[in-house]
Formats: structure tokens, sequence, C-alpha cells
């Protein structure tokens, strides 16, 4: 918990320093309501720091690498090609590793391994995971110039949320130290930033999964509240339903989209991610799909908890039952206007088939509709489940061809993002 406390304590001195800041811009009017970004998973850099209570897995891992860190023993723990590539790829994954306490019924990290996300509220630590690779690692930093193009400035009307993405929630009754924290944290974020802007209510966008947790936040707080902070939701690529590609990547590994990575060293620590369990794919959604075929049987979403015995991970069943499937089973409406934006028309694994040789190798894919990452019929749950809601604005924009991760970096596609933003911008003043 030493380390939980040190992040409190920085983030409560980040979000005051961005207080500052945007107070002392508010002067300056803008015609802009404040938004705010949230990222997905792997969306945002997070540093690490070893203390004497961690125990290397090996000679190679030794709390001497990397040998570059600040003063106080800090360093870049995503995303860093060096120590992702081998032979670093097991002190990697070791440092990245969850652990789910059946005692605590919550997650922490590694022994001896704390962790933070830096800038928070700002878009610092999104806009690329590497700063000396900024190109290619680039995330949101396209979206950011398209809306520092429109008017919109760091730290006075545009701000980041980035998080702690290994991380979940959990349904009621079940602690989820980190993920609620990162609630209460943006909710702060989205209160301060609506105050530094003359009262505006603030458009949250969102990319991947950072959509869920957005949905969840606006579900955890009052209509009241709602009504007076939040503007407009905007949510790119948001996979409500999960998707199969998490299915393939807790029974083979993934390999992160790095050359030279072998997925199984990196499985395990995927395994131990709590938000994983959440990206699996639910039951309401895709019900008796096929997701996974083997000699020995055929998965759907409703039999999860048999495939992660099936693949060896037997200890993510009771995490998985207890505290995600209550997040699975409803998309509650929050009463906000949403707008989903996703991509279709790119080939998205569906169903995977496995031979004698099991879950150590690559399957056989076959591919459906999607972006890419996200399945459509995931993409579309909201317009399924929310189709008679009367009091629910709901507009979905479709871009033919835009992958999960170019819709926030191709131009065509940031043309319909900031159109979108800027339709919501003029809708507010011409009201």
């Amino acid at each position: 918990m030493k380390g939980l406390g040190l992040n409190l304590i920085l983030g409560m001195a980040s979000m005051a320093v961005m207080w500052h800041t945007c107070q002392a811009a508010a002067a300056a009017a803008s015609n802009l309501h404040p938004l705010i970004l949230v990222p997905g998973s792997g969306g945002n850099q997070l540093e690490a720091r070893l203390t004497e209570g961690y125990k290397p897995s090996s000679l190679l891992c030794s709390r001497l690498y990397p040998p570059v860190k600040d003063k106080e023993g800090w360093f870049r723990l995503w995303f860093d090609p060096a120590q992702v590539v081998a032979p670093f790829t097991q002190c990697f994954a070791h440092r990245m590793m969850l652990y789910y306490d059946q005692i605590l019924d919550d997650y922490t990290n590694a022994p001896g391994v704390e962790t933070r996300v830096p800038s928070f509220g700002s878009t610092r630590s999104l806009m690329h995971l590497d700063p000396r690779l900024k190109r290619i690692t680039a995330y949101m930093g396209p979206l950011v110039k398209s809306l520092e193009d429109m008017g919109y400035v760091d730290g006075e009307t545009l701000f980041g949320a980035p998080y702690d993405f290994r991380y979940g929630l959990a349904g009621d009754g079940h602690p989820s130290y980190v993920g609620t924290k990162f609630i209460e944290d943006l909710k702060d974020l989205v209160e301060n930033a609506s105050a530094c802007n003359g009262g505006k209510p603030v458009i949250l966008v969102s990319h991947s999964m950072g959509g869920l947790f957005v949905l969840q936040l606006l579900n955890r707080n009052p209509p009241s509240w709602r009504q007076q902070f939040i503007k407009h939701f905007v949510a790119v690529s948001a996979p409500w339903g999960g998707a199969v590609q998490e299915v393939h990547t807790l029974a083979s590994g993934y390999a992160l989209g790095v050359p030279l990575v072998d997925p199984l060293q990196v499985r395990e620590q995927q395994r131990s991610s709590e938000s994983n369990l959440w990206l699996l794919p639910s039951p309401k959604v895709f019900d008796g799909q096929p997701l996974v075929v083997t000699p020995n049987g055929t998965y759907t979403a409703n039999d999860i908890e048999h495939f992660l015995n099936d693949i060896g991970f037997p200890e993510g069943i009771l995490p998985y039952k207890s505290r995600i499937v209550p997040l699975l089973e409803h998309f509650p409406a929050p009463g906000v206007p949403v707008t989903c934006i996703i991509g279709t028309g790119v080939k998205t694994a569906e169903t995977l088939f496995y031979g004698d040789r099991g879950f150590d190798r690559q399957p056989e894919i076959v591919y459906g509709d999607g972006d890419g990452t996200v399945n459509m019929v995931s993409l579309l749950a909201l317009e399924s489940e929310w189709t008679d809601r009367a009091n629910q604005p709901l507009e979905m924009i479709a871009i033919e061809g835009a992958s999960h991760t170019s819709i926030i970096k191709d131009e065509d596609a940031l043309n319909r993002i900031v159109d979108e933003i800027s339709s919501i911008n003029s809708y507010v003043f011409s009201s």
C-alpha cells in the first residue's frame, strides 16, 4: 500500500498544478467547452520504481536495470522498446504483473514494484508512449494537434486523464482501489475543468477501453451531477461488449505489436491484468457465437469460466465470476448525449481454431467485421441496448476502413471526430 499512498500524493500534486494553471487562464474566455481525453488500454505512459522488496526473476532483471532512472529511481515502464524486446522481455513482464489477493478481494502490483501515472490532467503522457520515439509511438498526438488547431489549449480547455490501464473496476460490493481512485480523480478533473471555464459542462472524449471507464463514471454519479457537468460523451472505438482479441491474448499471448517479442513470454502478465478480464467477450453481447474451437470442444462467451480453466488459468475464474461478470450484464443509459464513432470494414478476429498442439501455438483465425480489434457486435452494443430509451440521445458515426488505432491518427477519421466536437460546441452556443 506504500506505493499506492505515494501515487495518491503525486496525483493530488498534479491536480493542484493543473488547477492553478487553468485558474490563471480562466480570464481568457473561450467559446469552447472544456474537453477531457481518456485513453484506451496501453494508451499512456506508465512509470515504475523498484524497492528493496523487489525480487528479480533473473540476474538480468536486477534493480540496476534499466540504467537510466531519475534521481528518485523512477523509470518509464510503458512504453520503452529497450525493455520489451529480448533478452529483457521477461523483466518487463514480471514488473508489469498484477496479483489478485483473495483475502483483499483486489489486485496489487508485484512485490517491490511501485507504479505511477505521469502528467494526470495534461495530454503529455498520452500523445506518444516514448518521448524519444514520438513518430513511431504516437498515440493521441494527432488528435491533440487537431484539437489545438480548433483552439483548444492543454491545461486550459484541453485535459488528459491517463491511468494505470492494467487495473479495471469491479461490480458492487467488491473493492477496486486503483480503478476506483481513477474514477474519483476523473470526477475531480471534470469538476475542475468546468470551474476553470466559467462553469461550462465538459465534453468527454474516450478511445477504446477509456469508454468503459467513462460510462462507469457517469453511472456512478447522480443525474444531477451529470446534468451540471457533462455536455457530451464521445466514445471512439469503445469495446462495450469486449473483443475476441482478448480471448486470443489470454490463450496464446499477444506480442504487443513489437517485433521480436515472443507472445508466450508476456502471456502470464497479460493474464494477470484485471482489465484484460474486463475486455473478454460479454455473454450478453456475444451470446452463443463460437469464439474458440478446439479438437475437444467449442467455447462461447457463456463458457468463459471453462475456457479460463482449460487454457491453464484457473486462478482467473474467481475474479472473473465475482468482479467482472456484474459489469458485463448491463449497460445503463447515463441520460447524457452520447456519440459512438466506430471503424468498420476491417477484418477482425471472430473465431479462433486451435489444433492438437494446444494453446501454446497461435491459432488459425476466421475473420468478421469490425475495426481490426473490436468486433462489430461489440462496437454496436449500445445501439442495440438503448434503442427504446427515449431519454437517451445516441448518435452512431461509422467510418469505413478506419482501424482501431488509425481512427485517431488518419486525417479523414480525425476530421470526422473534430467535426463532431465542433458540432457539439456550436450546438451549445446556438441553443
